[in-house]
């Protein structure tokens, strides 16, 4: 069983910008610029990095994305209070 993940996200504050970051990933770009470029949250600055987390930690549909994706998956939009997501699952445990 799954214990902790250690995802990347981009945060903003529409579905369409969201929608539109998905595709750019699923056309080859790289994540962790499009981060640094386009993401409203702070760990922007490190390429969405958000680190090693477990259950818990998260706000729900960020939590259940993020633990439902594959290794190595890009999912989303996930729409949460602080807007909306794309989540980059790195590793699991």
């Amino acid at each position: 069983m799954v214990k902790e993940v250690h995802c990347c996200h981009i945060l903003v504050k529409t579905e369409k910008k969201a929608r539109e970051l998905m595709d750019k990933i699923n056309k080859g770009e790289n994540f962790a610029e499009l981060a640094r470029r386009k993401s409203e949250c702070p760990s922007g600055k490190s390429g969405g990095d958000l680190g090693w987390f477990g259950k818990g930690r998260m706000v729900p549909p960020f939590e259940k994305a993020a633990f439902e994706a594959e290794k190595g998956q890009v999912v989303g939009p996930v729409k949460t209070d602080f807007g909306w997501h794309v989540i980059k699952v790195l590793d699991k445990k």
